[in-house]
């Protein structure tokens, strides 16, 4: 299943018709967004997430509205031979892989005592490990054929030290040096690697990662608004973007303030509100 390369001389549907995309994290949310708008681009599809039912339904919506072609494989990336077994798959279909979107990934957010080491652990492993994992079974074969792209997520948060969410923030600062140093190492291969790091987007983010309620407080992206970003991105080869100018303009400051700074007031954003005594006494009793 061979595909043409990416070339800015083709149209933006040249570039992507009938060529192959992985979208981790495609059950719901960005990732879920990014298959839509990159099967409206003629694009088809691995999808690849723990839950299988809401990736079946996505796999249908596609196939009425564009006639995409779709693999499902439901695989917890926190499992190192669940990766594995992924890239088996495809190999096995014999699909090349000329866009790979590294979307898996969650948050935890609680103050040091409440939290879960073995969540924080988890959470390491999927961000981290298996971004990393499946960007160089992926790369190599980009570079050699001379074509190909990688958008990995990370987040605003990726700039700055977070209080309460500090190893998510430190995850996504990860992302966002690896993929930065990845565009540079392959840009001259044809190849693209961009960090997209978008800010509070409208998604099951904050309630999964134990911030129930956080959108209420906040203005928040459409999932639609952060994947055209990360596109456009894409096409003009960039090497990271952070969607909407109040999150750039939030990503600049951060590089400006004293450290110490960013790392104290990132307190207010999450920190633990304290229970009444009243209420303590009720649920003790």
């Amino acid at each position: 299943m061979a595909s043409r390369p990416l070339s800015a001389s083709l149209s933006v549907v040249d570039v992507y018709a009938d060529r192959w995309a992985l979208v981790t994290g495609a059950s719901s949310g960005i990732g879920a967004e990014f298959a839509r708008l990159l099967a409206g681009r003629g694009m088809h599809l691995v999808l690849a997430a723990r839950r299988e039912a809401p990736m079946k339904e996505l796999a249908a919506e596609l196939f009425t509205r564009h006639g995409t072609r779709t693999e499902i494989v439901s695989a917890d990336l926190v499992q190192p031979p669940e990766i594995a077994r992924l890239a088996e798959e495809i190999d096995r279909k014999g699909i090349e892989i000329e866009l790979l979107v590294n979307n898996a990934g969650f948050g935890v957010v609680a103050d040091v005592p409440n939290t879960s080491r073995e969540s924080v652990l988890d959470m390491i492993s999927v961000n981290i490990a298996a971004l990393t994992d499946l960007t160089y079974r992926f790369l190599p074969p980009m570079i050699e054929r001379k074509h190909g792209g990688i958008i990995n997520v990370a987040s605003v948060a990726a700039f700055q030290p977070v209080a309460y969410m500090g190893a998510y923030a430190a995850s996504k600062a990860y992302v966002l040096h690896f993929s930065e140093a990845l565009w540079a190492e392959t840009r001259d291969h044809g190849v693209t690697v961009i960090a997209l790091c978008p800010g509070v987007t409208n998604t099951s983010f904050f309630d999964v990662a134990g911030a129930p309620g956080w959108l209420k407080k906040t203005t928040a992206s459409e999932p639609e608004q952060v994947v055209r970003s990360a596109l456009r991105a894409l096409e003009k080869k960039r090497n990271y973007v952070v969607p909407g100018w109040k999150n750039y303009i939030l990503s600049l400051l951060v590089r400006l303030a004293p450290r110490r700074t960013c790392a104290l007031e990132s307190r207010k954003y999450f920190r633990p509100r304290p229970q009444k005594k009243d209420k303590q006494r009720i649920e003790a009793g």
